[in-house]
């Protein structure tokens, strides 16, 4: 069935009405509006059910010249040096719903519904989600990363399947990127895009485009093609949502704002404020396995600037916040990573002639944490709490470690991921 089809559109040129995306929410909170001044970054994956997410590590690498790499579907040109990176991922793609690299750039991107959407869409191409791992890969700020996306969007394109169970989900995507100093958002349509520049407060998107009159960067011919499409008449400021999207902001956008609002009052939002909004269910935010899109996993990161504490970023690599535990990460010269928290190899991951027949099938790609999470909190109850009071600890433990570091103690860090992931295992026994 072609795609327009599936979406409800029966015209290149007119879409007819339907709902927008109803998947993930990502957040910054920049230093200001932070205890200790650093910035918070946080978001949740949401993702068909009964998709596995993966936490991955890879150091970083140089690469021969005229190399080439292969993402989810195509294979493009490998830079000279790529940088370490911790990612949440899809088990069955390439990219990743979301990340950080050793120069402390996170990034997380959403599905969005712009007026750009045709059949072209479906053409395999770079996925978002493969731009979100080479924006980490490739970038050592959170600007660099918005034109390391932006040109690898203008050559390549973006589109095919965003799942491997439903074929039909194919969408363009926008971005928050963020560092110690600063936040982006990059929001796109087709090939064509926009960025904003955040210097302070704080910002959430939500399957939606949100950049208005504001705009830092933007692809050629952005207002000359809204004006020649009729998006745009031409006068007073261009608004690139009114112009480009196709679909209004979601109540949990909304309900997102309100909760930032009200935990950076006065300054002193905390790491753990983050891990509650991504729990809030009353605002959608927080998917339960019961949905068909549930939350698959998620990550908040503390980035610090200029002082001797490393930053720390911290994922659940398990379904719904509520009933799962964020384990901490920082970036050593010699980390671990559990085996526990990957997915088993799949033969066909390898090769790009299966990637087709591969969407025909079921396969099982859980690994070991998320079966035995899955078991385990099935009907909540006492367990639930228990993984909470065990997660406190290991905020208050390794709060308490890093604001006093010592970095010729770095090495000691090298386990502290795998070691979580172990504990955690203990109590599902």
């Amino acid at each position: 069935m072609p795609y327009l089809t599936l979406f409800g559109v029966h015209s290149k040129s007119k879409m007819s009405p339907r709902p927008p995306p109803n998947s993930c929410d990502t957040f910054v909170v920049l230093g200001d509006c932070t205890k200790g001044g650093h910035v918070v970054f946080g978001k949740n994956s949401d993702r068909p059910s009964e998709e596995v997410q993966e936490i991955i590590y890879r150091p970083q690498m140089k690469h021969e010249e005229g190399s080439k790499l292969k993402c989810t579907y195509i294979e493009i040109d490998q830079v000279g040096h790529t940088h370490a990176v911790i990612l949440s991922k899809p088990s069955w793609m390439w990219g990743a719903e979301m990340g950080a690299n050793e120069h402390n750039v996170c990034i997380g991107n959403e599905a969005v519904w712009t007026k750009l959407e045709s059949n072209e869409d479906s053409t395999e191409r770079l996925l978002g989600m493969d731009l979100v791992r080479l924006g980490l890969e490739r970038s050592s700020t959170a600007e660099m990363a918005v034109d390391v996306i932006t040109s690898l969007l203008q050559e390549h394109g973006q589109g095919g399947p965003c799942s491997d169970t439903e074929t039909s989900l194919i969408y363009h995507n926008s971005f928050l990127i963020c560092d110690p100093q600063e936040a982006w958002i990059l929001e796109t349509a087709g090939k064509h895009w926009a960025a904003e520049q955040i210097k302070s407060g704080y910002r959430n998107i939500s399957n939606a485009l949100s950049i208005g009159t504001k705009i830092d960067k933007m692809s050629d011919g952005l207002k000359e093609l809204a004006q020649e499409k009729g998006w745009w008449d031409g006068t007073g400021d261009f608004h690139f949502a009114r112009a480009y999207g196709a679909s209004e902001a979601n109540g949990r956008k909304e309900g997102g704002e309100k909760l930032l609002s009200k935990f950076s009052e006065g300054g002193n939002f905390t790491l753990t404020q983050m891990f509650d909004i991504l729990r809030d269910k009353e605002s959608g935010i927080c998917r339960g396995t019961d949905h068909s899109h549930p939350t698959a996993g998620s990550m908040v990161s503390v980035l610090s600037s200029g002082s001797q504490r490393p930053s720390c970023h911290w994922f659940t690599g398990t379904p719904d916040p509520q009933r799962s535990v964020f384990k901490p990460f920082i970036f050593t010269s010699n980390v671990k990573i559990s085996p526990h928290i990957q997915s088993p190899k799949i033969p066909d991951d390898e090769d790009p002639a299966k990637i087709v027949p591969r969407f025909a099938k079921k396969v099982n790609r859980t690994h070991l944490l998320y079966r035995r999470q899955q078991a385990a909190t099935e009907n909540g109850g006492s367990i639930v709490e228990t993984l909470r009071e065990l997660e406190r600890k290991c905020v208050q433990e390794t709060e308490a470690c890093l604001e006093n570091f010592d970095p010729e103690r770095l090495s000691e860090m090298d386990d502290l991921f795998k070691d979580c992931v172990d504990s955690e295992l203990k109590f599902y026994k």
